[in-house]
């Protein structure tokens, strides 16, 4: 029986945004296997009810420490070999790059590597950096070109970063394959009646800066000075990257009244309650967070970056508003307020186009005829 090795930074993805693929790709009668670094017994038991094996790899998920990554890369070459999968895929910056670096050092015959966002550092922002931030992004391109390189197909999520990596000269045009979002499941993620009584927006990420955490304070702080009844909901916990808003910060939102903060909670039943869908965010890969929100109706303000923009019909579904501009931010959010009725209008607007782009199990049977195609070629 062929095998699939899923290789990712974060054991958690497996169980929340790759179960489809996984029962797409065992339903092909090909066996799984799922690599990560940091599983717990939940994640575990759940990986396995999918179908997959989980075995433990040793990988860091943020920060760059040569030497302790190029061991990781020859540990996971070492591990590659010993399970002698047909096919891997890698997700993720560094199972992306270093993933991709074992599977051929390994010898695997079919390789493949999902580029699921280029991160801050591809934002225009970055170009402000100081001089250790740009050899910093150097550092970055040089590692996707040398990764990549060992990638037989590249997977992205939105053709800004895959015409990106392409005009840096990182990717042979012929090379990358546009799926699209992952999407969601509709059947899980069923719309639902929004609240209209007070207005209530919600964002959910992780607590980083380039989440546009702090223009959506702003913003709020904004709206509450006229409205002080429309609530404010933030989703998400603090993350280990060092660009990582911190609880202090945090709190000092929620002791204003400002924003509600709820930490790393179950999502669906928050965006049962809420009546708008908000990320403010740089940059991202076709972020799962406003693809539920649209699954279960709800309009969305996001910003009008790579990746974002790929879920809003401005005007139809939402607004696409400028990065970093909290000002603009609750202009839309004023709309809104003000006229509730658009509220359920865009928020059906919003499941229509989840259910015509964002099916999970259509992305994932494209992605499994991509790859198990490939198989029955080698």
């Amino acid at each position: 029986m062929p095998t699939l090795a899923l290789i990712t930074s974060h054991a958690p993805s497996l169980r929340w945004f790759r179960a489809p693929l996984i029962r797409a790709v065992r339903e092909r009668g090909v066996s799984v296997v799922a690599l990560a670094p940091n599983f717990d017994e939940d994640t575990r038991a759940a990986v396995r009810a999918l179908g997959a094996i989980p075995v433990d790899c040793a990988m860091s998920r943020a920060g760059m420490n040569p030497v302790r990554d190029a061991w990781n890369t020859w540990k996971l070459t070492r591990l590659l070999r010993q399970l002698g999968p047909d096919v891997t895929l890698g997700y993720f910056i560094k199972p992306v790059i270093f993933g991709s670096l074992a599977a051929r050092w390994a010898g695997v015959p079919n390789r493949f590597a999902m580029v699921e966002g280029l991160g801050f550092v591809f934002t225009e922002e970055a170009r402000e950096f100081p001089l250790g931030r740009r050899l910093l992004k150097r550092l970055v391109m040089y590692l996707y070109k040398v990764g990549l390189s060992c990638a037989d197909r590249v997977i992205f999520l939105n053709s800004d970063d895959q015409a990106e990596l392409v005009s840096a000269g990182l990717l042979p045009v012929d090379k990358g394959f546009l799926l699209g979002g992952i999407g969601v499941d509709l059947a899980l993620w069923q719309a639902a009646p929004p609240v209209l009584e007070p207005v209530t927006f919600l964002l959910v990420a992780r607590l980083l800066r380039e989440k546009g955490i702090e223009q959506y304070a702003q913003a709020a702080r904004m709206i509450k000075q006229r409205y002080p009844e429309v609530r404010f909901i933030l989703l998400g916990g603090v993350d280990e990257n060092p660009g990582s808003i911190t609880r202090a910060d945090v709190q000092v939102w929620v002791d204003q009244g400002t924003l509600e903060w709820h930490g790393h909670v179950a999502v669906r039943p928050w965006l049962e309650r809420t009546s708008v869908y908000v990320l403010p965010s740089y940059r991202e890969g076709v972020p799962v967070s406003t693809q539920e929100a649209m699954a279960v109706g709800r309009p969305i303000i996001t910003t009008d970056v790579p990746g974002c923009r790929e879920t809003v019909i401005d005007g139809v579904n939402g607004f696409l508003v400028p990065v970093r501009n909290p000002e603009a931010l609750a202009e839309k959010m004023l709309i809104f307020i003000e006229q509730p009725q658009l509220i359920a209008s865009m928020g059906q607007a919003s499941r229509r186009i989840a259910e015509e782009r964002f099916d999970a199990h259509k992305a994932s049977q494209r992605l499994t005829d991509l790859m198990l195609g490939q198989l029955s070629k080698s």
